[in-house]
């Protein structure tokens, strides 16, 4: 009676065994599912990091154009701003003229 009531604990014993590497080989793809989610995670916020400087360089590379174009805009409204008072002096200088003649 005792051989089969050791025998019995042993098949219990041997059945726990499995359901616990059973449980283990769950936990396990559990993890690994986990572990490939994480994965494609990081994939797909080193992409979008990458896809977000370049986009950061395309700026750059606008701004400074733009900041070329402006500094250059800039240049030219100062020289017209100078023609405009270098003209206005010179219609100035005519109308005291003519009001001179009319003396």
């Amino acid at each position: 009676m005792s051989e089969i009531k050791g025998n019995t604990e042993s098949a219990q014993e041997h059945a726990a065994e499995r359901g616990v590497l059973a449980l283990s080989a769950n936990d396990f793809s559990a993890l690994e599912e986990r572990i490939l989610r994480a994965v494609d995670v990081v994939r797909r916020e080193r992409q979008a990091r990458t896809a977000a400087e370049d986009r950061a360089e395309r700026a750059e590379a606008q701004l400074r154009e733009q900041s070329q174009v402006l500094e250059h805009l800039e240049k030219e409204l100062h020289g017209l701003h100078g023609e405009r008072d270098h003209v206005r002096e010179r219609v100035e200088r005519l109308l005291g003229q003519l009001d001179a003649m009319e003396l």
